[in-house]
């Protein structure tokens, strides 16, 4: 649109100026005064009125281009302006991300003053139809408390996620609640009864686990909460491994099961990890 009205500018303003001069020449011609000089003025007149006409055109396409050259400048500094409060605003949400994290581990860390948590950020994820486990940037050399195989994985807000399985210089290998070959000692119910929570290789692609060897007599029921017993000291107690989605029996008929939903999606919108690489143990 500039380079049109940049051509158009050059066409107009050449004949503007090719009328004018026949102008200043025809009234210099004929200048003196009588019926030569009125002749003249009335042949030139049209040439004036058509001359008056083109400059008012020109000076109105230049005030086209103008306006338009402004209105660019200001469309383009409203972008850097919106580019820049998108900017400010994914500031400002990662960091009531961070503070809530961090208000979230203050909690869990008054609940349990006797675990030593070590930071981890996840560095690969390794889930497939047979796995699921993820690496964290943190090994025996580079750790401020020393990890171990066994060790418990948790997010902030205390929800196993899973546990590491092997140690090396600068990451470790963390298997997840969901697979096959997880299993940990679990109270479940409003009763608490003791249970078996593990992976199963049936239910492992839809993000679930199960808690398996349910006695006959305990309740069971959709929503109850599901956490670690503490049982053989491996896993501390109290951990959330998950909520119960459905209870069922065997297809041989005996002893029943419930598939288990983790409390926290098993996915790469995990950010950071903490590693539990000490705490008491109950009784």
């Amino acid at each position: 649109m500039k380079a049109l009205f940049t051509r158009k500018t050059i066409v107009i303003a050449a004949v503007a100026v090719l009328i004018a001069i026949v102008s200043i020449i025809s009234v210099n011609i004929f200048s003196s005064n009588g019926p030569v000089s009125g002749l003249a003025n009335v042949v030139s007149k049209p040439f004036k009125a058509l001359a008056t006409s083109v400059a008012r055109t020109f000076e109105s396409i230049y005030s086209s281009i103008y306006k338009y050259d402004k209105l660019q400048e200001d469309y383009e500094e409203t972008l850097r302006d919106l580019a820049e409060l998108r900017r400010a605003s994914r500031e400002s949400e990662n960091l009531l991300v961070e503070v809530n994290r961090l208000r979230a581990l203050v909690g869990f860390h008054a609940r349990h003053e006797d675990h030593i948590l070590e930071e981890a950020d996840i560095v690969k994820w390794s889930s497939n139809n047979f796995v699921s486990s993820f690496t964290i940037g943190k090994g025996y050399l580079n750790s401020e408390t020393p990890i171990e195989r066994g060790n418990s994985v948790i997010t902030e807000y205390g929800v196993l996620i899973g546990q590491v399985t092997d140690v090396g210089a600068t990451t470790s290998t963390v298997i997840s609640v969901i697979d096959t070959t997880f299993s940990a000692g679990a109270f479940v119910g409003a009763d608490g009864g003791y249970a078996t929570a593990k992976g199963d290789f049936a239910l492992m692609s839809s993000g679930l686990l199960i808690i398996d060897y349910l006695s006959e007599d305990l309740v069971v029921l959709p929503g109850d909460s599901v956490v670690t017993s503490g049982t053989g000291g491996v896993f501390p107690d109290g951990l959330v491994i998950g909520e119960v989605v459905e209870v069922l029996r065997h297809t041989t008929g005996v002893g029943r099961y419930a598939t288990v939903k983790p409390m926290r999606a098993i996915d790469s919108s995990i950010p950071i990890v903490y590693v539990i690489t000490g705490f008491e143990t109950s009784g």
